[in-house]
């Protein structure tokens, strides 16, 4: 039976679930905690009501993260079940103002494949005794041998004003996710709205009114680091986020609105809405603030660069390509340009994406790509967002680099490459085929897009002809910025038999119901 299934006996324990979150019954009652920055003069002890997060979780190893309500030592306990007889005990860092009072910890020696159940406790770093009620979550490492491997994908969070509506109980899609039971949550993207304030009531077409939960931070455009830092904090107030995060570990990566729309560096706003003009540093806030308020692995102070992209290896059967197609992407433009060294990964991230997909030994390199490919998204009347820029015809601007990856993957003949992404507020799938395509030198391969979690639909776009697009599915609104009461969430689901190999891609909307089925084969994905 599918993973998740109740007669399966594999989600985690009920009190587990409902212990993983501080504040779970106390459904939206956090913005009161959340419009203000933590005062380390409170009395008590001390306390996480934003909920626990797992993430980047691998064979042996993960990391936890939590926020403090004051300046507390973090403390992880792991044991193989929720009594938590005999655990083991990671000390992590002083959390305090620099990092908003955030922390991460890895764990490391973790066995493989099993689940793995975690308390995060937040003690007084000058009275060890006074600490806090812990907070639980679980997650299952990944398997060093071949086992079936389920996860969901997409992205888009509280976008286009739409944001935590009590009346819909928060971001109900987490709680329909959850049931779901995957091993890991890809986030692609948007995982806030930075330049999308959030207002106490907005009129619906119907006549209807959608109520959202605001605070201080969400009431303006994000600029300085403390609103970057609110942006974050906002999306944890829905009790149905906290619950999902407590259960399953998260691989996550950006995209454009955890700065502002459409955004690349070195840009210079015109925008009435912002004091700060440079876009590079809003980016460098944002980043910062991104860094604190997620657990990956690579961000600062685990990698010096403080990368976005990075390789999660799941198994013998999946490794996770996590891009970035945002920090080192030149300026839009019409994107007719013959050369293009610099295009939407820069030069260093795609000598690193074709020298590790070159040495991987997965069955399945998922391509966790923030944009699509074939998919053509304009910024303005003239310039494109993405990698297609609707000519049909040989590879220009972006698309050059793109050429150049899918040619390398099919001369070192490397295989089981299958995209993954979101961004564009509706759902499709989409094969690439060289025998359609004006470019030639690949190997057919498919992309599957879906979104967003909560935020406006937005209609279908065309389809540039450069690498052969043939589009088997599509749902879409009809017209831009529906709002989530009229449906068009979306989120995908992907399961790896482990005996067989095979890839199964469903695409879902918020109910649940599968709306697209496709079946992959390994070492055959473009059929």
């Amino acid at each position: 039976m599918a993973q998740g299934d109740p007669t399966t006996g594999r989600s985690p324990a009920r009190r587990t679930v409902l212990r993983g979150t501080v504040g779970a019954g106390a459904a939206l009652s956090l913005p009161l905690v959340g419009a203000a920055a933590p005062a380390q003069a409170r009395r008590g002890r001390p306390s996480a009501e934003w909920g626990v997060q797992a993430g980047d979780v691998t064979t042996t190893s993960g990391l936890v993260w939590v926020r403090a309500d004051r300046r507390a030592r973090m403390v992880v306990e792991t044991a193989a079940t929720e009594s938590f007889r005999n655990p083991k005990r990671w000390y992590g860092p002083v959390v305090g103002p620099d990092t908003d009072f955030t922390g991460r910890t890895a764990l490391h020696g973790l066995p493989p494949g099993e689940q793995i159940h975690y308390r995060v406790i937040l003690a007084d770093p000058d009275d060890p005794r006074r600490s806090g009620r812990p907070v639980h979550g679980t997650f299952r490492t990944a398997p060093a041998r071949r086992r079936d491997v389920r996860f969901l994908w997409s992205g888009d969070l509280a976008g286009q004003g739409w944001g935590i509506n009590p009346d819909r109980g928060g971001y109900p899609i987490f709680d329909r996710m959850r049931k779901l039971n995957p091993d890991f949550f890809l986030n692609s993207g948007d995982t806030i709205y930075a330049d999308s304030p959030i207002q106490e009531r907005v009129e619906l077409p119907d006549g209807g009114v959608w109520r959202n939960v605001t605070t201080e931070e969400k009431s303006k455009v994000a600029e300085t680091l403390a609103e970057f830092r609110g942006n974050f904090r906002y999306n944890l107030l829905a009790d149905n986020l906290r619950r999902f995060n407590a259960q399953v570990p998260s691989i996550v990566q950006w995209d454009d609105h955890e700065v502002l729309n459409n955004w690349y560096p070195g840009e210079i706003l015109d925008d009435d809405r912002y004091t700060v003009k440079d876009v590079s540093t809003l980016a460098a806030r944002s980043l910062r603030a991104f860094s604190e308020y997620f657990p990956i692995s690579t961000l600062p102070p685990a990698d010096e660069d403080g990368r976005v992209y990075r390789v999660v290896r799941h198994g013998p059967l999946l490794d996770v390509f996590v891009l970035d197609m945002r920090s080192y992407r030149n300026a839009n433009s019409p994107g007719r340009r013959p050369d293009d060294t610099q295009g939407i990964l820069g030069e260093r991230q795609l000598k690193w994406l074709k020298r590790e997909l070159s040495r991987s030994r997965a069955v399945w390199k998922v391509i966790a790509s923030d944009m699509p490919l074939g998919l053509v998204v304009s910024d303005g009347k003239t310039d494109f967002e993405a990698v297609a820029q609707g000519d049909p015809g040989a590879p220009l601007g972006r698309e050059l680099q793109i050429a150049e990856l899918l040619r390398h993957i099919k001369h070192r003949r490397i295989t089981g490459t299958v995209w993954f992404t979101t961004d564009v507020h509706h759902t499709c799938a989409q094969r690439y085929d060289p025998d359609r395509a004006a470019f030639k030198d690949f190997e057919p391969f498919w992309e599957f897009v879906s979104g967003p979690l909560n935020a406006g639909g937005f209609g279908a776009l065309k389809l540039d002809g450069t690498f052969g697009p043939d589009q088997r599915f599509i749902k879409a609104p009809t017209r831009a910025n529906t709002p989530p009461t009229e449906g068009g969430q979306y989120f995908g689901q992907v399961d790896i038999d482990g005996s067989t190999g095979a890839m199964t891609v469903r695409l879902r909307e918020e109910s649940g119901a599968v709306l697209f089925t496709q079946a992959l084969r390994p070492g055959r994905v473009g059929q």
